[in-house]
């Protein structure tokens, strides 16, 4: 099969499914991902043939308004994956594991999984950690769940890696090559890489049977993967160097709520047209 004739296959296909993933890598298709939270963007996401979606605990800032996603509970993205998995027919569902939720041990981290597995409709879930969390992933995946893993900058231990701070410079790549094999050997289905050099991501990619989902990670992965309310132009503050902003909705919702104002105070709405007749 040719790319381009590759390309066409995966881009029709009624449901992606983890061979999918595989099937991408192998034919050099860019997967595309997005964060949502609700049933009303991950409608429109599927639609536009998004490739996966991800339950985020970025949910923490980007809905409960947590100033970091520590605080997120298992019961917090339930809801939403629910809601997500709820909407979607097309894009594939993973569901994130929060904080506090797996790292005692494997046994905790399948007990977790379970829940959102049977009580949300998701297609897997994704853990944060190299080898400190193989045994978890090995556990998981042994039960017949699929595990997107999670490596370089892991968020929910930003305390403990001393803040914003990009892995796998220097001699850092082979802590995160380690990592990265070891997800793989345990059974990871793909791997999320977040804030490492483009040159270091890029020979994990080459390294890995196993797709390499990047955030920035630059253009050398298999995939890539951005917070939706970054990405749309919906966050106030700092953006990550690595988001493009592709609609600035901020904006836009922001002139509309005025128009809005505007028009029941001069009386413009509602007219007629918006109003029952006897």
């Amino acid at each position: 099969m040719t790319d381009s004739a590759a390309l066409a296959a995966q881009a029709n296909l009624k449901r992606i499914r983890t061979r999918h993933f595989q099937s991408a890598k192998e034919n050099g298709i860019k997967i595309t991902g997005l964060t949502s939270y609700d049933q009303l963007t991950a409608g429109i996401f599927d639609d536009a043939g998004i490739d996966f979606l991800l339950v985020g605990d970025s949910a923490g800032n980007n809905v409960y308004g947590y100033e970091t996603t520590l605080p997120v509970s298992i019961d917090d993205l339930i809801p939403l994956a629910r809601a997500v998995a709820g909407a979607v027919s097309r894009a594939f569902v993973v569901a994130d594991m929060p904080f506090g939720s797996y790292e005692s041990g494997p046994d905790e981290a399948l007990h977790t999984a379970f829940r959102f597995m049977k009580e949300t409709g998701a297609h897997a879930v994704k853990l944060e950690g190299g080898v400190r969390s193989a045994e978890q992933i090995r556990r998981i995946v042994s039960a017949g769940i699929p595990l997107m893993a999670h490596i370089g900058f892991t968020p929910q231990s930003e305390h403990g890696l001393g803040g914003h701070v990009i892995q796998g410079r220097g001699d850092g790549i082979e802590q995160l090559l380690a990592d990265a094999h070891a997800v793989e050997d345990a059974g990871a289905f793909a791997v999320v890489l977040e804030m490492v050099p483009a040159d270091a991501a890029a020979r994990v990619t080459e390294e890995l049977s196993i797709p390499t989902i990047g955030v920035g990670a630059g253009p050398h992965v298999d995939g890539q993967l951005l917070v939706w309310t970054d990405w749309a132009g919906l966050t106030k503050g700092r953006i990550p160097k690595f988001v493009r902003q592709y609609a600035n909705l901020r904006q836009t919702l922001a002139d509309a709520v005025s128009e809005f104002r505007g028009d029941v105070a001069g009386g413009a709405y509602p007219g007629p047209e918006h109003s029952y007749q006897d």
